[in-house]
């Protein structure tokens, strides 16, 4: 279907205004309900009492990596660590004795911790014999301290070395260390692989609701891990059994109803503490203190699973009272005010300067400036490295200008990306600020696109790009209808980006930022589409 272009411009203005002042005021509504308290389950300890224990990695300053050989953390950041966990944990938890965390189990004797030691175990056999024999000396020399060696975490899961491999080194553990041994993987993996449990003497599973295969509602989580608890001791019945692993995210990519979010983290762990306490469980949460480094291979979920900031230890949220998703809006109001501003100064200083116009373009100019802040916030807690910073900041830029190059358009024919960068070339100061958008939104739908593709074929460890491109969905989604021209180039990028997040949304149709991400990719996608001028055609 092909569709005429708009030339009225009074409804082309009129068009703008409603979009960008309803979308401004639905993510108005929506940050506002996020600094409002929610009321939840207070988790009342008794006198003393402490968190089971906490999984404890150290790597949480900047740039700081277990990923690099050569990362060494000194002593005194590891004491100042444990020195803040011993204030709500009798317990850590360690996936490694490399690195500087060979130091635990003595900086951790004096603060009364105790310490689940951990051998990690993947491809490498010579590096696995190395560090297996460096827990086991260091389990030995500290068994006062040390609760138990964990030989191996989710290797099974992992598929980095076979279940009979994994028996040979936990009986090799058994018979040379001198604190009980076990094994620690995703609850499924146990059952499926439970001969195992005979070799250890007791079995550690992960019970995780949001990396379920079919993920788990904030609502529903606590009664599955109570599920799943029955069962796996029903299965191992005679066995001890430890949950190894339990948490919720606090940011990050939502897996269908599975939700990331400060308010659910707290709401999780008060309820699944309490739960555990009443029950009888042995547990372990993931995790004490986020891990920036842990984007690299999870996404900006796996970075925050912690219930202690990154940067200062300061707690994320208190274990009594209720807890709000932000603690302000001062940011996004005064990234609002500052773009209405901008694009004001900017619409009314031309050549026609009609209130509806003005009107219009000073709402564009609220939102972009909005959505800016949005970004930035995402941003920092997202971008992992250089060239994400580059890349995405640079598209992030381009979005924050669309609204001021608009400020200086009247509603001229909008020309394709071809024509606008000859255009642009050539000087043409007529025409120039069509093209400066013809511009933007040429580079915007290249963007799109391959954010688009990218979400479609490996979208499991990738944030919806939703903040990105909201503003420019808005604006170019009103202004592609009124005498915008497109090439074929352009035409394919918006025929990627509609069956990308078509895609993408049929696969997870239950999650609302799959289907915002719809919404927008359709909003870009469906002008360059449908509408044709006879330039066009000529092409």
């Amino acid at each position: 279907m092909i569709i005429s272009p708009r030339t009225d411009r009074k409804a082309l203005w009129l068009a703008l205004l409603v979009a960008s002042l309803g979308v401004l005021l639905l993510l108005s509504a929506l940050l506002w309900s996020h600094t409002r308290p929610v009321q939840m389950h207070d988790l009342h300890l008794a006198e003393g009492e402490k968190l089971k224990c906490v999984s404890y990695a150290p790597y949480h300053r900047p740039g700081q990596t277990p990923l690099e050989i050569d990362t060494r953390i000194d002593r005194e950041q590891i004491a100042a660590d444990l020195a803040a966990l011993s204030k709500i944990t009798g317990c850590v938890r360690l996936y490694s004795v490399s690195q500087g965390l060979e130091l635990v189990p003595e900086l951790a004797r004096p603060l009364g911790l105790k310490v689940l030691l951990g051998a990690w175990i993947g491809y490498e056999k010579a590096k696995n014999a190395g560090e297996l024999e460096r827990a086991i000396a260091l389990a030995n020399a500290n068994t006062d301290v040390v609760r138990a060696l964990i030989v191996g975490n989710e290797v099974l899961l992992r598929r980095e070395r076979t279940e009979d491999e994994m028996r040979e080194l936990i009986r090799h553990a058994k018979a040379h260390a001198k604190v009980p041994v076990t094994y620690a993987d995703v609850w499924e993996f146990w059952t499926r692989h439970d001969s195992l449990a005979a070799e250890v003497d007791f079995v550690t599973v992960h019970i995780l609701p949001f990396w379920e295969d079919e993920p788990v509602d904030i609502e529903l989580a606590l009664a599955h891990v109570a599920e799943t608890r029955r069962h796996v001791g029903e299965h191992f019945a005679g066995k001890n059994i430890l949950i190894g692993e339990t948490g919720w995210p606090s940011a990050g990519r939502p897996r269908e109803e599975s939700k990331p979010s400060r308010v659910n983290q707290a709401r999780y762990v008060r309820e699944f503490v309490h739960r555990a306490h009443a029950e009888g469980w042995d547990y372990n949460l993931i995790e004490a203190i986020d891990q920036p480094w842990k984007r690299q291979l999870e996404g900006t979920v796996g970075g925050y699973w912690g219930m202690l900031e990154a940067a200062d230890l300061a707690p994320k949220f208190p274990l009594a009272g209720p807890v709000a998703e932000r603690d302000s809006l001062y940011g996004p109001i005064g990234g609002g005010i500052v773009g209405a501003v901008l694009a004001l100064l900017l619409a009314a200083t031309g050549r026609r300067t009609q209130c509806l116009r003005v009107s219009a373009i000073t709402a564009a100019g609220a939102l972009g400036g909005l959505v800016a802040v949005l970004h930035w916030e995402h941003a920092h807690q997202a971008y992992r490295n250089a060239l994400e910073w580059i890349l995405l900041g640079g598209t992030g830029v381009l979005a924050a200008l669309l609204p001021l190059a608009l400020a200086r358009w009247y509603g001229e024919p909008i020309p394709a990306t071809r024509d606008a960068a000859r255009t642009l070339w050539q000087a043409r100061r007529l025409r120039s600020k069509a093209a400066t958008i013809g511009m933007l939104r040429g580079l915007l739908l290249f963007a799109a696109a391959v954010a688009a593709l990218l979400l479609w074929v490996d979208p499991r460890y990738r944030d919806f790009p939703t903040l990105l491109y909201l503003g420019p969905a808005v604006m170019l989604g009103v202004t592609g209808w009124w005498r915008s021209g497109s090439t074929r180039g352009e035409r394919t990028c918006a025929a990627v980006i509609a069956i990308g997040v078509l895609a993408r949304w049929s696969t997870e149709p239950a999650n609302p930022q799959a289907i915002a991400w719809l919404l927008i990719g359709l909003a870009l996608a469906l002008p360059p589409l449908l509408v044709r001028t006879y330039q066009d055609e000529q092409r």
